[in-house]
């Protein structure tokens, strides 16, 4: 499977586990992404719901910054990779 970094994790709120991503490529619901710290893969899991300014969206453009809830505890910086056939 081949990686494509689509963005970056700018905030993350534990209490509802949402990670805020800058994206640096498109997203849409349904990608597979993995996240990826220091170099090293901390966890992959599928875009099930994405928001913008509290407003259900299903794709999202680079340039903008999407909430998405995670599985795990995500740090700023976290580089996120969208998988690719």
């Amino acid at each position: 499977m081949n990686w494509v970094k689509v963005g970056e994790v700018t905030r993350y709120f534990g209490k509802i586990n949402v990670a805020v991503i800058n994206l640096d490529d498109n997203l849409m619901i349904g990608d597979w992404l993995g996240f990826v710290r220091k170099g090293e893969l901390l966890f992959e899991q599928e875009v099930v719901s994405m928001q913008v300014e509290h407003q259900e969206i299903n794709d999202a453009a680079p340039g903008e910054e999407v909430a998405l809830m995670v599985d795990h505890k995500v740090k700023n910086g976290t580089e996120v990779y969208r998988a690719v056939e």
